[in-house]
């Protein structure tokens, strides 16, 4: 038996390493497509603007998501000063903070040798770090719920505790004002109610003759938990709701612009009951995450949970609080699957409380006989998948030409990551050796971390070129004359975070035709003015023949059209519409 002293030891050291490989790489890239430029150019434009309320995008008003997110990133970047340095940082610690309360609750509900393998599953499950390296809000929100759904644990599970009860409602308030799923940990009220009679929340009642009642008198809704005192957190959590929306709604009612109303709107109706009922992307099948994203992004949970299937069944019936847990996750997954937009992220709110379920199972029933071939399984498995990627590697680096056609289309980033991915192959060697005895969750994680440190450190800065538009940005500052006034039509966020100069759009969600007659008008009003647009789309209202190449960027060629190129006529666009930003600070610029 391993002794506390050495499982706090290894506790200890596990959470360093994972935190370590949380901030690795950070400064070594910018901000990337698909979300990452959208967020870090909205922090930086609170930054210069000192607007805060009403998130922008290139001076458009941002109604996606609530502000949160953006907050605490134009807070780090107002920090730290490049947004290169900062723009991941509210990930990184929202993940750090979420393994310390997944360890907390292993240690306090079941105990420290639970509380390792928690961290562990963490440290191996891929959407983890996935999401804990990228800036993205689900990290953020995951964030939130896990500390929801931590305060009411302690209250319920290890209570009475009632401050962290209505921090629980603190944090679902700040979870909705980041995305609008923060109110998740509501749902485990439910299994709560079905499973929290265990003292010390049932807290025996008095017979009015004084004593313990009869146990057939004795009811879970009467015990030290349970009170009339419940009904507060609602309250709490509007108050927490309303710091944010009520200023935003009063300035949207104070001014009353067109564009704040339907920023409004947007965001409280179409982006949240309208987009769960009828989503209008990323329509999936009901079944995704069972048969699609879970195998993948919770990779080798699953497989651990089938394969001990009868002892989770077994250790559900013996335990409470495995019950509350597992069935909090089945709810959540349930409540996404209902929607017919699906996303893999969507989910991984619910794997804080799983990994807790996992490492339960795995302190439980590693030494039974299914637990020993799954060891053996992944003993044999995981050097294989090494050898492979050092295969891979050297495949990439000495004869590219051999590889698959798809992989041929990446010519430049196949060449770039070759070099780390035959490191990484033999790195993975060496440590599955040197960690040949140990536990297999052990193996998981340390092959985990290792891999996220060549990704972070190694392939991050070679790929980081063909993945950001800086080099295309500083041809258009070469073709470009002095003086000259630049326009925007189809493009991405990064080409705002990479402008040397003021910037004019047609609003980023306009249609592409709406866009290119609202451009036209614009550059028939002044001389000197020019046109950033990508070759795939058709273009009726300019002459494209006299288009200037620029290169690729995001696999489109995008070219500068100049006064030359516009044409006499255009159509009338349903609606007049510009967006001018001109960058202040330096941004991520070096």
């Amino acid at each position: 038996m391993t002794s506390d002293a050495t499982v706090r030891r290894q506790t200890l050291f596990w959470l360093a390493a994972t935190a370590l490989v949380l901030f690795a790489g950070i400064g070594l890239r910018y901000p990337w497509p698909a979300d990452e430029p959208r967020f870090a150019q909205i922090a930086r434009e609170m930054v210069e603007s000192g607007q805060w309320l009403f998130p922008t995008r290139g001076g458009e008003y941002y109604p996606d998501k609530p502000p949160v997110f953006m907050w605490l990133s134009a807070l780090f970047f107002q920090l730290v000063g490049n947004l290169k340095l900062s723009f991941l940082l509210p990930s990184v610690l929202a993940s750090i903070g979420t393994l310390w309360l997944v360890h907390d609750l292993g240690r306090r509900l079941w105990n420290a040798q639970t509380a390792l393998f928690a961290v562990l599953v963490l440290a191996f499950t891929p959407q983890f770090l996935l999401q804990g390296k990228a800036a993205q809000i689900d990290a953020l929100v995951t964030f939130w719920i896990t500390l929801g759904c931590y305060g009411l644990l302690r209250h319920f599970l290890t209570g009475p505790h009632w401050r962290w009860y209505f921090v629980s409602w603190v944090a679902m308030g700040l979870g909705i004002m980041t995305k609008g799923v923060g109110f998740l940990p509501l749902l485990m009220l439910l299994p709560l109610a079905l499973w929290s009679n265990a003292p010390p929340c049932a807290a025996p009642r008095l017979s009015p003759e004084g004593g313990t009642a009869p146990a057939a008198r004795q009811s879970r809704f009467h015990g030290a938990c349970w009170s009339w005192r419940l009904l507060l957190g609602v309250p709490v959590m509007l108050a927490v709701i309303a710091l944010w929306l009520g200023p935003m709604l009063w300035q949207v009612h104070s001014v009353g612009t067109d564009t704040m109303v339907a920023y409004r709107n947007d965001l409280l109706f179409r982006q949240t009951g309208e987009r769960f009922v009828n989503a209008w992307h990323h329509v999936k099948p009901w079944h995704y995450f069972f048969t699609q994203a879970i195998p993948v992004v919770w990779f080798p949970l699953p497989i651990v949970m089938l394969v001990l299937i009868k002892p989770l069944v077994a250790l559900l019936r013996q335990d409470a609080k495995l019950r509350v847990l597992l069935a909090w996750v089945g709810l959540v997954l349930l409540f996404f699957s209902i929607s017919s937009g699906k996303r893999e992220v969507y989910i991984f709110p619910a794997l804080p409380m799983l990994s807790l379920v996992v490492a339960v199972l795995w302190v439980n029933g590693r030494e039974l006989p299914l637990a020993k071939k799954l060891d053996g399984f992944f003993r044999w498995l995981m050097p294989v998948i090494a050898a492979l990627l050092m295969a891979l590697g050297l495949l990439m680096w000495l004869a590219p030409g051999r590889l698959p056609g798809k992989l041929q289309d990446y010519t430049d980033i196949v060449g770039a990551v070759a070099a780390p991915l035959t490191g990484l192959g033999v790195a993975l060697i060496v440590v599955l050796l040197w960690l040949r005895r140990s536990d297999l969750f052990v193996r998981l994680a340390a092959a985990s971390l290792v891999g996220w440190l060549f990704v972070a450190l190694l392939v991050w800065p070679r790929v980081d070129p063909y993945r950001t538009p800086k080099d295309m940005m500083q041809a258009v500052e070469q073709h470009l004359p002095p003086g000259a006034e630049l326009g925007l039509i189809a493009f991405k966020e990064q080409f705002l975070l990479f402008s040397q100069r003021p910037l004019t759009h047609f609003s980023y969600l306009a249609p592409l035709l709406q866009q290119e007659q609202n451009a036209w008008i614009w550059m028939r009003e002044a001389p000197n003015r020019h046109l950033l647009v990508p070759t795939d789309g058709e273009l009726g209202c300019f002459d494209v023949s006299r288009a200037v190449s620029l290169g690729e960027a995001h696999r489109r060629e995008w070219v500068l059209l100049g006064p030359d190129a516009v044409r006499p006529t255009c159509g009338t666009p349903a609606r007049l519409q510009r967006f001018h930003y001109q960058p202040v600070t330096n941004g991520v610029l070096p």
